[in-house]
C-alpha cells in the first residue's frame, strides 16, 4: 500500500510551512527557557499568541479558538510538520491539550472567554487536577470532596503529580459532588483559580533530578469556589475527563512515531565504531523498534481512516501503550549497548530548533527514566491493556 496524501492537504502543509517560514522566533530572543511545564518565557507567550491569531494554534478549532476548522488529515499533516521542525507550541502542554480543550468543549461562554481564549493564547496558565495519593490510574476512586454551600462548592482534599501547578494560574479539577453516588457518577469539573485562599501548592523533584521540577502536591483546605465555575453539568466530570485524556491522546502518535524514529537514528549512530555494532543481539531488537516505528504509522493511519469514517477506532489504545513502550525501550537498549557511555552528556535530538536549548543536554540512563512517565501519564500502559483486552479483544473484564 502507498500512503499519500491529496493536493488539498499537501497545500495545507505548504501553506504552515510557509506560515512557519516567515514566523518562527528569532534565536537570539528565544533564550530564556521553561523551568516546569506551566512556566511558558516571554518569546514562547509571544510565538503561541501569534499561532492562536493566525489560525494555526490548534487547526481543528474554528477561528474565534485559534484554529480553522481543519479535517483530519490537515491536522496529520500539521503535526507531521511540527515534529520534523521540532516546533513546540506551547511549553503549557496540559494547559493546551487538556485544559483548555476541555472548556472549549464542555464549558460556557463565559468559561470560554475567561479561561478557555487566556490559556490557548498563553496569557494564562493551567494545570490540571487529577490524580490523588490514592487515585491513580483508578481516577474514578478520587476523594476530594466538593461540598454545595449557596453559590459556593467548599473544596477539601488533596491531588499529586500535578504538572506545573506551582506556576499555572488555575487549577481544572475534578471532584466528588455526590459521595452517594456510584463512584463513576458523582464528579464534577471545577475551574479553581490558584490564588484562592486555602489552595497550597508544593512541587518536589522526580528521579531524574532537581534541574527540572515540574511534580506538584496541591492541597485545597476548605476552598471556596464559585458555582459559576464548575464545567459542564453537576455531576457529569467523568465524561468530561474522558474527554480531556481523549484530547490528549488524540494525534499523541504522531509524536510516539517521530520520536521513535529520532531517537534510533541517535542512538545508532552512536552505536557506529563499538564493540556492540555487530552484535545479533543488538541488532535484532534495532530491527523489532523499526518494525514497531513503522506499525506506528500505519495503525496510526487506519485509526485516522475510521475515524473519517465516523467510526470509533480501537486503534488508540494500541498506540498510545507501543509508542511510549517503545521509545523507553530505545533508551534502555541504548543503557544496555553503550554502557558507561550511556551516562555521558549529549544533546537532545532536535536540538537544531529553537524551542531545544543548546545548553539542555541529557543522558540515555536520564531518558530511560524519564521514558517511563510517558507509559504513566494520559493512562497507563496496564489501563490501555485493559481496555485493548476488553474492547478490542473481546475479554471478560
Amino acid at each position: 500500500m502507498r500512503l499519500h496524501n491529496d493536493s488539498a492537504t499537501e497545500a495545507f502543509r505548504t501553506e504552515f510551512s510557509d506560515w512557519l517560514d516567515e514566523n518562527l522566533p528569532d534565536p537570539a530572543e528565544a533564550t530564556e527557557r521553561p523551568h516546569s511545564s506551566a512556566d511558558t518565557p516571554a518569546w514562547a507567550r509571544a510565538f503561541q499568541a501569534k499561532m492562536f491569531d493566525d489560525g494555526w494554534l490548534v487547526p481543528a478549532y474554528p477561528p474565534e479558538f485559534g484554529g480553522r476548522n481543519a479535517g483530519l488529515f490537515e491536522q496529520l499533516v500539521y503535526f507531521e510538520e511540527l515534529g520534523r521542525r521540532d516546533v513546540t507550541r506551547s511549553f503549557n502542554p496540559q494547559g493546551l491539550g487538556i485544559v483548555g480543550a476541555s472548556i472549549v468543549s464542555f464549558g460556557n461562554d463565559q468559561q470560554k472567554r475567561d479561561y478557555a481564549i487566556p490559556i490557548l493564547r498563553a496569557e494564562m496558565m493551567a494545570a490540571l487536577g487529577m490524580s490523588e495519593p490514592n487515585a491513580g490510574s483508578d481516577l474514578a476512586g478520587l476523594t476530594t470532596r466538593a461540598a454545595i454551600d449557596g453559590d459556593e462548592f467548599v473544596v477539601s482534599g488533596q491531588k499529586v503529580w500535578t504538572s506545573g501547578a506551582h506556576d499555572a494560574d488555575m487549577i481544572l479539577a475534578f471532584v466528588r459532588t455526590d459521595p452517594d453516588a456510584p463512584k463513576h457518577k458523582g464528579i464534577s469539573a471545577l475551574i479553581i483559580d490558584t490564588d484562592t485562599p486555602g489552595v497550597t501548592r508544593r512541587p518536589f523533584a522526580d528521579i531524574t533530578g532537581p534541574d527540572h521540577t515540574d511534580f506538584n502536591e496541591v492541597f485545597f483546605d476548605d476552598v471556596r469556589v464559585p458555582r459559576k465555575n464548575l464545567v459542564g453539568e453537576l455531576n457529569d466530570g467523568w465524561r468530561i475527563c474522558n474527554g480531556a485524556l481523549a484530547h490528549e491522546r488524540a494525534m499523541l502518535w504522531i509524536m510516539w512515531s517521530q520520536g521513535l524514529d529520532k531517537m534510533l537514528r541517535e542512538f545508532l549512530s552512536e552505536l557506529r565504531g563499538t564493540a556492540k555494532a555487530d552484535d545479533p543481539v543488538v541488532l535484532d531488537k534495532v530491527g523489532k523498534l523499526v518494525a514497531d516505528a513503522q506499525s506506528l504509522r500505519l495503525l496510526g493511519n487506519r485509526q485516522l481512516a475510521k475515524q473519517q469514517r465516523g467510526l470509533v477506532p480501537a486503534e488508540q489504545s494500541i498506540l498510545k501503550m507501543m509508542g511510549s513502550e517503545a521509545q523507553r525501550e530505545v533508551a534502555l537498549l541504548a543503557v544496555e549497548a553503550l554502557g558507561p557511555a550511556a551516562l555521558d552528556q549529549r544533546r537532545v535530538p532536535g536540538h537544531s530548533s529553537v524551542f531545544a536549548s543548546d545548553k539542555h543536554v541529557v543522558t540515555w540512563f536520564n531518558r530511560y527514566l524519564f521514558g517511563f512517565a510517558g507509559t504513566i501519564s494520559g493512562g497507563t500502559s496496564e489501563i490501555q491493556r485493559n481496555i485493548i483486552a476488553e474492547r478490542v479483544l473481546g475479554l471478560p473484564r
